[in-house]
């Protein structure tokens, strides 16, 4: 891997999530999710799809970690189901549920791959929804017993943790647009959610045990390189406010203990400020990440609003290739990203915990699935990474392609289909794509092809 910058060992992966791969919602004393509840509400997901099977990764974890053993995955990355530990968000521990985990890691580790466990995967127990949800403030702190339960039962075996998978789709995709689970539509609500999501990590952070021996733990944002898609004045504030709201509204608290002044008092003027609490930040602060988790997908490029009311408006150049979510591909801002991140915040190490694509995928005549797009995507996003490496030294220890398996994308359904292995609607036959292939024998031989 010397050749292509990365460093050797170096953790090549692949990523899922709790609910959008396990199935089996209502077995074993699992309680409900937030997304099984919104999943469930007509309208909320396309053709009325839900989690309630989705890959049935739940009963075939033996049949799948035999497939990542086969791709030559060195670590995997899935997500633990707060309600499957938690019906009740708190309380009485499932120990059924737990089990399941256990047999996963078991699994992993006696297959050679690394588990890369993420707590919050936006699941949270309808329990704690009825009782105000993120805008709750005890939310956090039930957060953080959850975290110190998995720490303590699973820390032996799993050396690397993520307490919060991107906080902002959780707090604005779920309350402000209502696109994701619980629904809501307030800046307020979106605000609080926000800080109580990052409270959790803080509190969760600091539950987690100090020395060498217990790992490594971190959280992952998505974020965006932010670039002006006009000359001007108007458009350079809009790139500020852009890269505030997108970025810096996560990352300044996470390495700083801070947010970012401008953007905090335009919202407080527009909408209201969160409730902060003076300790809070200096919770942040007090606990710093051992690494930081990032998923990229898509570059912003911005102009000045036409609407008076919005921060910025978001461009995609016409002749840009899109994804199936209407994404542009734009491999170099990985390498952007990655640089800036290393420049700015300094994080002992980087972890690119998402990457991927969404595309049609059309068997051939013999029944394969050349999906060649994702695969082009995936190479020169590696190549991407790599370069950040070997020209400017980014201390980046994996990659996680998102996603090991076609799942239920969230608001989309079955309809976006991001995995590198294909599974069959109804009978969820697992099928490798040629992605999949070309990631074996990247790993495999070390060499990343033209």
């Amino acid at each position: 891997m010397a050749d292509m910058g990365f460093p050797v060992p170096f953790l090549w992966g692949a990523a899922t999530a709790a609910y959008q791969v396990e199935g089996a919602v209502r077995e074993d004393g699992r309680g409900e999710s937030i997304w099984d509840r919104f999943s469930h509400t007509p309208g909320k997901v396309a053709n009325g799809n839900t989690g309630d099977v989705a890959c049935d990764h739940y009963h075939r974890i033996h049949e799948d970690v035999a497939l990542m053993k086969e791709l030559g995955l060195k670590a995997y990355r899935f997500s633990t189901a707060w309600p499957r530990i938690f019906p009740a968000g708190g309380g009485k521990l499932n120990r059924p549920g737990l089990d399941f985990y256990q047999r996963l890691v078991d699994a992993l580790l006696e297959a050679g791959i690394r588990p890369l466990i993420t707590l919050y995967h936006w699941d949270l127990p309808q329990a704690l929804q009825d009782r105000g949800g993120w805008l709750n403030r005890d939310t956090a702190r039930y957060f953080a017993d959850y975290a110190a339960v998995m720490f303590e039962q699973l820390g032996d075996r799993v050396k690397l943790w993520i307490t919060v998978n991107e906080p902002w789709v959780a707090a604005f995709a779920g309350h402000l647009s209502g696109e994701h689970a619980p629904g809501l539509k307030s800046w307020p609500s979106a605000l609080q959610a926000a800080h109580h999501l990052l409270l959790a990590h803080a509190l969760a952070r600091g539950r987690f045990p100090s020395g060498g021996e217990a790992g490594k733990i971190g959280i992952t944002l998505n974020l965006s390189p932010v670039e002006p898609a006009e000359e001007g004045e108007d458009a350079r504030q809009a790139v500020g406010r852009a890269d505030d709201f997108l970025n810096r509204w996560f990352l300044e608290p996470v390495f700083r203990g801070r947010y970012p002044e401008e953007l905090l008092s335009l919202f407080s003027s527009r909408h209201g400020a969160p409730r902060i609490a003076d300790e809070d930040l200096e919770l942040m602060a007090a606990h710093p990440v051992d690494f930081l988790g990032v998923n990229y997908y898509f570059r912003a490029l911005v102009r000045a609003p036409r609407d008076a009311e919005s921060l910025f408006d978001t461009v995609i150049p016409s002749e840009a290739e899109r994804t199936a979510m209407g994404w542009e591909v734009h491999p170099r801002g990985l390498y952007d990203l990655l640089v800036r991140l290393h420049r700015d915040y300094n994080p002992q190490l980087l972890y690119v915990t998402e990457n991927g694509a969404a595309f049609p995928d059309t068997p051939n005549a013999e029944g394969r699935f050349n999906d060649e797009r994702r695969l082009v995507y995936i190479r020169d996003h590696i190549r991407a990474a790599g370069r950040a490496i070997a020209e400017q030294g980014v201390p980046l220890a994996g990659y996680f392609v998102w996603s090991l398996l076609d799942n239920f994308e969230w608001a989309y359904g079955y309809d976006k289909r991001f995995g590198i292995v294909r599974v069959e609607p109804g009978s969820l036959q697992r099928t490798w794509k040629q992605s999949a292939f070309f990631y074996r024998d990247l790993i495999a031989r070390g060499t990343l092809p033209d």
